[in-house]
C-alpha cells in the first residue's frame, strides 16, 4: 500500500536495483510518481512491477545516452506532467585494480557513465521543468570521492567530480532548485558484493554500527533531501557511512 498521493513526480537513474531501487521505494512509499532507468529492460520491467505500476514507469538505457536521456525525461513528463525530483545513481566501476595501471579508455568511460550522464540529466531536468517550476537534485556520490579509495581509484576520483558537481548545481540552479549529494559506504547490492562477498562479518567489524549498509538506508535519506523538509539545505554531501570515517586516522 502507498501514501496517498503527494503531487510530486520523480526521476530515479540506474533504479532497476540496489540504492536506486531504495530511493525509489522510499519515494514511491511517501506517494510520489516515479520514473526509473535502468540498463537492462527485463530488470527494469520487474522493478516497475514491485514498486507499483500505477505509479511508476520504467525507461531502459543507458544513462550516458543523450537520447535516453531526452526519452526518459519525455515519457516522465508525458506520463505525469511534471519532474519536481531528480536522483543521479547510475553508476559503473569496470576494474579493481591501482589506479596507475589503467588506461585513460577506462577513465573516459567510469567518467561518462558517473559524471557526465548526471550532468546531462540535470541540464536536462532544468531546460525541461525546473528552470521554471523549481525541484531538487540529488547525486550519489561515495565515500570514495571524499577519501582515498585503493583498487577503486578512478571510481573515487569519478565521486569527487560528482560531489563538486553537485555544488557547482547548487550556485548556479539556485534559488528555485537544490542539489545535494549522498556519500555512502559500503552499502550491500550486487554493484558492491565484490567488497564484502565471502567476508560479510570481517568487513561490518570495521563499522561503529556493525554492518553494512542497505539500499534503505539511503533511500531514507534520499527522501529526506528531496522533500520540503530539506528546503534549506544546498550544495552539501551527506555522508552515510555507519561511522566508518569515525575511525579515520586511528591505527
Amino acid at each position: 500500500m502507498t501514501a496517498t498521493d503527494s503531487g510530486r513526480v520523480a526521476l530515479v537513474t540506474g533504479a532497476s536495483r540496489g540504492i536506486g531501487y531504495g530511493i525509489a521505494e522510499a519515494l514511491v512509499a511517501r506517494g510520489d510518481r516515479v520514473c526509473i532507468t535502468g540498463r537492462n529492460e527485463d530488470s527494469l520491467k520487474e522493478a516497475v512491477e514491485r514498486l507499483g505500476p500505477d505509479r511508476v514507469i520504467g525507461v531502459a538505457g543507458k544513462a550516458h545516452d543523450e537520447v535516453h536521456q531526452d526519452e526518459a525525461i519525455g515519457r516522465t513528463l508525458e506520463a505525469f506532467g511534471r519532474l519536481d525530483y531528480l536522483a543521479n545513481n547510475a553508476g559503473t566501476n569496470p576494474v579493481f585494480a591501482p589506479i596507475v595501471d589503467q588506461s585513460p579508455d577506462v577513465a573516459r568511460k567510469v567518467f561518462e557513465t558517473n559524471v557526465v550522464s548526471a550532468l546531462g540529466f540535470a541540464q536536462k531536468a532544468w531546460k525541461a521543468w525546473q528552470k521554471e517550476n523549481g525541484g531538487a537534485i540529488l547525486n550519489i556520490a561515495s565515500i570514495a570521492g571524499i577519501s582515498s579509495s585503493p583498487f577503486i581509484g578512478l571510481y573515487g576520483v569519478s565521486k569527487a567530480a560528482m560531489i563538486n558537481l553537485t555544488q557547482q548545481l547548487a550556485v548556479e540552479l539556485a534559488p528555485s532548485v537544490r542539489a545535494n549529494a549522498i556519500a555512502p559506504a559500503v552499502v550491500k547490492t550486487k554493484f558492491a558484493e565484490a567488497l564484502y562477498k565471502d567476508n560479510e562479518e570481517a568487513a561490518a567489524a570495521a563499522y561503529p554500527m556493525k554492518r553494512l549498509g542497505v539500499p534503505e538506508d539511503i533511500g531514507g535519506a534520499a527522501a529526506f533531501l528531496l522533500s520540503d523538509q530539506a528546503g534549506w539545505i544546498t550544495g552539501q554531501t551527506l555522508v552515510v557511512d555507519g561511522g566508518i570515517f569515525l575511525h579515520a586516522g586511528v591505527g
